[in-house]
């Protein structure tokens, strides 16, 4: 058996169960005495959970690991540990401890593992995290990630659902991994390509995370292995609607042409099963249709901020080198959730 089917048969964020699964299965647990210092927990939908330790001080948690989705085990290290680390610049918070989560077969190379974990290590420490441990077990696949613990103060938490009725939203980086990474698999991704969304998927998210903190920001969520339209969804936590402008929305440009030869995720049809009633598409292609529903490996920010503050927002961010975009705007609870309006390139 060759290394490429034994180490990449497809993974990152594609290998999440479905939101419409996961619901089903959470909504059934045992919820336990309610503590007040728990002010997010799994039952809100959001990135991470928040506990709160004083008065200035909470705790974000969270951890993420899958299958790789590129071949080169260094790229991979670097790519699930920026995802890891997503969670807590998503709640507002800043990393300070990381642990490694590894699954690995013990009939492979151990030089595998090391690049896998030499690759994490380098972007915690560019999180300016401190790596302070691990697990690991033997397993038939590969699988990595992180526990991820950071601090927020308790009174300046990006929750997913909290946006307000005229908010704008921005999208700090490209859709499309999903589908370039699932067109190289079978050997029709260019090495442009590929190159751009691996650039993506091993930026971190702190940067933007900063930026924004000097702005008044209503929610924030990162966009994963939902898609964005999943993650969207979350977002009007059943009290908003928005309308997006999907010729504004960044893209890998080569995604939208292997989406229409139908080079398409599994998970981007949960995806579509999970949010499609959810959303009303006018004058938007099919290949646009499913980047929009494609899962994400270590995405961008979606904040919804104030909209007198957007414009300075998007001019901070674009000057710190980021593709962002405004993309939509939030609006008063409407018959129709998502309206997504045409005009892409």
């Amino acid at each position: 058996m060759s290394e490429k089917i034994v180490f990449c048969k497809g993974g990152g964020c594609t290998a999440k169960l479905g939101a419409g699964v996961l619901s089903r299965v959470l909504e059934k647990l045992p919820k336990g005495p309610e503590d007040p210092n728990l002010l997010v927990g799994y039952d809100s939908r959001d990135d991470a959970a928040v506990y709160k330790l004083t008065e200035d001080v909470a705790m974000v948690q969270t951890l993420d690991f899958f299958p790789p989705m590129v071949e080169d085990p260094y790229v991979f290290g670097k790519i699930a540990a920026a995802n890891a680390l997503s969670d807590i610049y998503a709640m507002g918070g800043v990393v300070k401890t990381a642990l490694n989560i590894v699954c690995f077969p013990e009939n492979m190379d151990l030089n595998v593992l090391g690049e896998i974990l030499r690759g994490g290590a380098e972007k915690v420490a560019e999180a300016g995290a401190v790596l302070s441990g691990g697990h690991s077990i033997a397993d038939a696949d590969v699988k990595y990630g992180l526990s991820v613990t950071g601090v927020v103060h308790p009174g300046q938490i990006y929750q997913n659902d909290q946006g307000k009725p005229g908010d704008k939203l921005i999208l700090t980086k490209k859709l499309g991994v999903g589908i370039v990474c699932t067109a190289n698999r079978v050997g029709e991704a260019s090495g442009e390509a590929l190159e751009e969304a691996v650039r993506s998927m091993i930026t971190l998210n702190r940067r933007a995370s900063e930026i924004s903190r000097k702005y008044e920001v209503h929610a924030c969520t990162d966009v994963t292995g939902f898609g964005f339209l999943g993650h969207l969804h979350e977002m009007m936590g059943q009290k908003l609607s928005c309308r997006i402008d999907a010729g504004k929305i960044p893209v890998i440009a080569e995604a939208l042409a292997y989406a229409d030869e139908f080079l398409l995720t599994a998970g981007g049809q949960r995806n579509r099963n999970y949010a499609g009633p959810f959303v009303k598409f006018e004058q938007v292609s099919f290949a646009m249709e499913e980047v929009l529903f494609d899962p994400q490996t270590s995405g961008g920010l979606l904040l919804a901020v104030k909209a007198e503050q957007a414009e300075a927002l998007l001019a901070d961010l674009r000057n710190e080198g980021l593709p962002a975009a405004i993309v939509g705007e939030l609006l008063e609870r409407q018959e129709t959730e998502i309206r997504v309006v045409g005009g892409e390139k």
